[in-house]
């Protein structure tokens, strides 16, 4: 019989792989927006968000907070900088109103980081605490992440297009949930399975929409989406 922990091990392997997937599965969305020259309607807020959730986690990753996680440092290293990338894009393409928001969210997530860094290394001494506190910012910013494709997923709703919304970038995110909510119920751990739990529901919910809307979505650049009546 193969042990659990075989298995927990093979499915977190594989988590690493799809998580990878989900870093790069909005290439075709940055390609688009290089040959434009422009974001057009795309939204950063999913990016940006994201870069201080794999900050987050890799500082979680880190031995000095908690042990035996070099997978989550090294997939959560990676992804840090694949969305710093991203950012620096959006930044290059966007209008000056646009950069300037993009610029105070990070200016908001540099400070947060620090203060988080600097209070867990010099104010908590226990292993054991450092992993717990740091581990529900984690769950908060893991949600987040997720969950920030709602403005994408309302605009999908009001404009009947999902246009805006990758459709790999979706699937990436309900995938990457299940396996990893999988992975936590193979050995019980609740602070990995809530948030990638509500992921798969968000990336299912996203999904839904772009089968419901995508017969109605005008792939033709600079028109608006068709309705139908």
């Amino acid at each position: 019989m193969v042990n659990t922990d075989v298995i927990r091990t093979v499915v977190g392997i594989i988590g690493n792989v799809i998580s990878f997937g989900l870093f790069m599965s909005p290439v075709p969305t940055f390609i688009k927006i290089w040959k434009a020259k422009s974001v057009q309607d795309f939204k950063p807020d999913p990016y940006v968000i994201t870069i201080l959730n794999c900050a987050m986690w890799s500082f979680y990753g880190m031995p000095f907070v908690s042990k035996n996680n070099i997978l989550v440092l090294t997939i959560n290293g990676i992804g840090f900088f694949i969305e710093i990338l991203y950012t620096l894009i959006f930044l290059v393409y966007s209008t000056w109103s646009k950069r300037r928001k993009i610029l105070m969210f990070l200016l908001g997530e540099v400070i947060f980081l620090v203060i988080v860094v600097f209070c867990t290394m010099y104010l908590v001494h226990s292993l054991k605490q450092r992993k717990l506190i740091v581990g529900i910012i984690c769950i908060v910013f893991n949600i987040l992440m997720y969950f920030s494709p709602l403005t994408v997923m309302r605009q999908v709703i009001r404009t009947k297009s999902v246009k805006y919304m990758p459709f790999l970038l979706s699937l990436t995110n309900f995938v990457n949930g299940v396996v990893w909510t999988t992975y936590a119920c193979l050995k019980w751990d609740p602070n990995v399975a809530i948030p990638n739990g509500l992921g798969a529901l968000s990336g299912l919910a996203q999904l839904i929409l772009y089968a419901v809307y995508y017969r109605t979505t005008n792939w033709d650049e600079g028109t608006p989406a068709r309705v139908s009546v």
